[in-house]
């Protein structure tokens, strides 16, 4: 069957992301770059060679966000928090669940994963609120959405309920109804929300559950400047009792941050042993988190990447809020946000572990089919910026092109390609 004339371009590639088997490819240079000439007919790629020349742009494969909030993103209009503290984030977003509509959350997630879609995010994991009366609607529209953007979008998604629903009947029957959508299932565990009394019964309920039905878990924990890694050590001492066999991601852990190197670092190792992984989300931990502390000691609680992944920890980066009651800003654009967390982390984009958090982490994790490594014979889907190097990439947003399965998306109207995008077509 005739696919189609081939086309190629050159650009530069992080060696991170080229094919590892290809041993005729460079290793890269002092910033990981490798020059490649890319070919493809259709949807695939059908060659990559190592090529000369300069002025190169610098190309990612598109990214994949493990943590956003579609049912409330783009709601700040409405309720806006412009204390910036946490109690009025959940204050507000309780109020704005009690009138949500499902036609609100079509807007709202068809708006997003527009953006997100031309941005060059590939795959999103969105957590639902699925307690009170928001949860009915939301879970129809996302629903309806991940239908509506099957083949562009992977739209993975995740209950977020309070831990004690998991033991009641209602509980059950969301439970089955997220196992159906190839779902997951959360809660919240730590400060700042609080503790029933039984946090470790109310766990051990949901663990049981997740492995009955095969459903992976995925918890908002210790989203807090106080009692560090309370939650993520009442997660690892039920885990070590009783593992579901299923995938168990523990999203924030902010206050792991707060823990000195010794007493992090064996937690960090108990984790790996069991599998779980970490999502760490800066933006919104950074809006909202240590707002009275900062005043002295400057310091907003972050998971600690750079610990965990020195012992083998599955570690990913999201940007959990976008323009809702916890978080004003954001887009759904990853380029921000790899932009921000390459600052905010100390992990730099030149070596392997500063992308795995953005690329191939977070599509193991969403178990998709690609991990975002291109091969020959795989997938012909690009992020081409107009950044020449990574101190260009840094040092102010960068212009870009998408290429999804083999075509260029169109500019948005408000764009001006760089001279480096220019002859793309």
């Amino acid at each position: 069957m005739d696919r189609g004339v081939e086309q190629r371009l050159q650009c530069l590639v992080p060696r991170a992301l080229l094919d590892p088997e290809r041993t005729d490819l460079p290793c890269g240079d002092a910033q990981g770059l490798v020059p490649v000439e890319l070919r493809w007919r259709g949807d695939q790629l059908s060659a990559i060679e190592p090529c000369g020349g300069s002025g190169l742009p610098l190309a990612l494969t598109p990214l994949v966000d493990p943590h956003v909030h579609l049912d409330k993103a783009f709601s700040w209009p409405e309720f806006p928090n412009y204390s910036g503290r946490m109690q009025a984030a959940l204050d507000l977003n309780l109020q704005e669940g009690q009138g949500r509509t499902a036609e609100q959350v079509l807007q709202r997630g068809e708006r997003a994963l527009d953006r997100a879609w031309r941005y060059g995010l590939r795959g999103l994991r969105s957590h639902i609120d699925s307690g009170g009366p928001c949860a009915e609607p939301s879970w129809q529209a996302l629903l309806e959405l991940q239908q509506r953007w099957s083949g562009r979008i992977e739209l993975q998604l995740v209950a977020l309920a309070p831990l004690f629903l998991w033991r009641s009947s209602e509980g059950l029957a969301l439970a089955r109804r997220v196992a159906a959508a190839g779902g997951l299932l959360g809660g919240v565990l730590g400060p700042p929300f609080p503790s029933s009394g039984r946090d470790g019964a109310d766990l051990d309920a949901l663990l049981r559950l997740a492995g009955e039905l095969g459903c992976g878990i995925d918890l908002h924990i210790d989203e807090s400047s106080e009692a560090p890694a309370a939650g993520v050590q009442l997660l690892v001492q039920r885990l070590e009792r009783f593992h579901p066999g299923v995938p168990v991601t523990c999203s924030h852990a902010s206050s792991m941050g707060l823990l000195r190197a010794a007493q992090a670092r064996p937690l960090a190792q108990r984790l790996q042993r069991l599998g779980v992984a970490v999502v760490a989300l800066p933006t919104t931990n950074f809006w909202l988190l240590g707002r009275e502390q900062s005043v002295s000691s400057g310091f907003r609680p972050l998971a600690p990447l750079r610990l965990l992944q020195q012992e083998g920890v599955a570690v990913a980066l999201g940007a959990d809020n976008v323009q809702d009651p916890w978080y004003p800003g954001g887009d759904f654009d990853p380029l921000d946000l790899l932009r921000l967390s390459f600052r905010a982390t100390h992990t730099p984009p030149w070596e392997r572990q500063g992308l795995m958090p953005f690329t191939t982490t977070p599509a193991r994790l969403l178990g998709l089919a690609w991990d975002g490594v291109l091969r020959v014979g795989g997938p012909a889907d690009l992020l081409l910026t107009s950044a020449g190097s990574w101190a260009e990439f840094l040092a102010h947003s960068p212009q870009r092109r998408v290429l999804r399965q083999g075509r260029w998306l169109p500019l948005p109207d408000r764009a001006h390609p760089d001279v480096r995008l220019a002859n793309v077509v």
